[in-house]
């Protein structure tokens, strides 16, 4: 993203606003992240990513009743906060990037796992909670 920007054209931004801006949303993208890892801790769960099949438990209140991946959703803030803070439209390459990573390459084999480990209650939470907003 920072390499894009030091190419592309810089959005003209005013120098608070864009620092407000891009501050609100890397804390509220933090906030977000650690609600969920909290509410994986709370029940004893991993938070590792890379292992799916060690989910001891299926968390869908709080913030997971609103999104089945608040932690991704608070990663994918931070980073449209950088895009704010570089100024540069060419830079949302990343988050949008990133949601297309992470949705075909984590969150499909994720659900794939948690469907075959939880069933029905996992299906269920499926249909009725969105997987990014």
């Amino acid at each position: 993203m920072w390499l894009i920007a030091q190419y592309a054209p810089v959005l003209p931004i005013p120098g608070t606003i864009g620092m407000l801006a891009a501050g609100t949303l890397a804390l509220t993208g933090i906030a977000i992240a650690l609600t969920g890892v909290i509410a994986f801790r709370r029940v004893s769960t991993t938070v590792h990513p890379n292992r799916p099949e060690q989910t001891s438990a299926l968390v869908s209140s709080g913030l997971y009743g609103i999104s089945r991946n608040p932690m991704y959703v608070g990663l994918l803030l931070v980073l449209v906060a950088w895009s704010v803070f570089l100024s540069s439209i060419w830079s949302l390459a990343g988050p949008i990037a990133f949601v297309l990573y992470i949705s075909r390459f984590q969150i499909i084999p994720e659900e794939r796992v948690l469907s075959a480990k939880f069933g029905e209650a996992y299906d269920s939470y499926k249909a009725r909670v969105r997987r990014w907003l």
